[in-house]
């Protein structure tokens, strides 16, 4: 618990269409392994892939979720997605309303 409520992080992941990042927002609340999640999009993400710089149009993915839940949703998300290596990233949260924190600890199940 941090002083103002659980351990909560943000958890961010892409993928290239609306739909596979709906999918991935809901699955992973589905699962309770995150609270809520919200997609945006499109965005444009510029990378190095396999020896090149690449240029796509991709979804985000943000997911709330508590510690505790991290390395099950992690393998949620390899599990489910479709990308050889997805962006998968966690964020503390260092602070927040204590009702939302505790409202996220609440609604995700660790494993």
């Amino acid at each position: 618990m941090t002083p103002t409520g659980p351990t909560v992080l943000t958890v961010l992941t892409t993928t290239d269409s609306a739909e596979k990042a709906g999918a991935l927002a809901r699955g992973a609340v589905e699962a309770r392994l995150a609270a809520c999640a919200q997609v945006s999009g499109p965005v444009t993400s510029v990378y190095h892939w396999k020896q090149a710089v690449e240029t796509s149009e991709e979804w985000q993915v943000l997911l709330k979720t508590t510690a505790s839940c991290y390395e099950a949703l992690e393998a949620h998300l390899l599990a489910a997605h479709d990308y050889e290596t997805p962006e998968i990233v966690a964020t503390p949260v260092v602070r927040g309303s204590a009702a939302y924190l505790e409202w996220i600890a609440a609604e995700t199940v660790a494993p």
